[in-house]
């Protein structure tokens, strides 16, 4: 799906002030509220835009301690076992992978012996092999998406 130089307005708009209103984003844009509003179904719709919730921290809620498993799994099982993740509420996200292992997860605990709780309970899944854990020290760079929405803005402009 294109998005256009509007569009990346719009999602600069949301990441920056996630509070304000549709009719607000509208005034500061200098657009319809309608338009603003077609273009945010749109892509809601286009899978562009996929949630407005709040961005949690784990360490606030008690789970500073921050790790990688990769997760080597039985040939067949793959989904089996990314089924069973979905259960372990310290997952926070499983992605599949290429290269070493077949899923990587990101786990949140509570301290080292409740991370190794954890992988305990990963290893014991039927279908996993076995797990290699990196554990993250300190965050470099957060989670972002504005220079990438920005980047995208910049090459729908020059297509132009």
């Amino acid at each position: 799906m294109a998005v256009d130089a509007l569009d990346t307005r719009i999602l600069r708009l949301l990441i920056e002030q996630p509070r304000t209103s549709v009719r607000e984003y509208a005034r500061i844009l200098g657009v319809a509220r309608g338009t603003l509003q077609a273009r945010i179904d749109r892509m809601e719709r286009d899978g562009v835009i996929m949630g407005t919730g709040p961005v949690l921290s784990p360490a606030a809620l008690g789970h500073p301690v921050l790790a990688f498993v990769h997760i080597e799994v039985t040939q067949g099982h793959l989904d089996e076992v990314g089924d069973a993740l979905a259960a372990v509420p310290e997952i926070i996200e499983a992605f599949s992978i290429t290269g070493g292992g077949d899923l990587l997860t990101r786990v949140a605990a509570r301290d080292n012996g409740h991370l190794e709780d954890v992988i305990q309970r990963l290893i014991r899944l039927p279908g996993v092999v076995r797990t290699r854990t990196e554990m993250a020290l300190r965050e470099r760079v957060p989670h972002r998406l504005l220079p990438l929405v920005e980047s995208v803005g910049q090459a729908a402009g020059e297509r132009r």
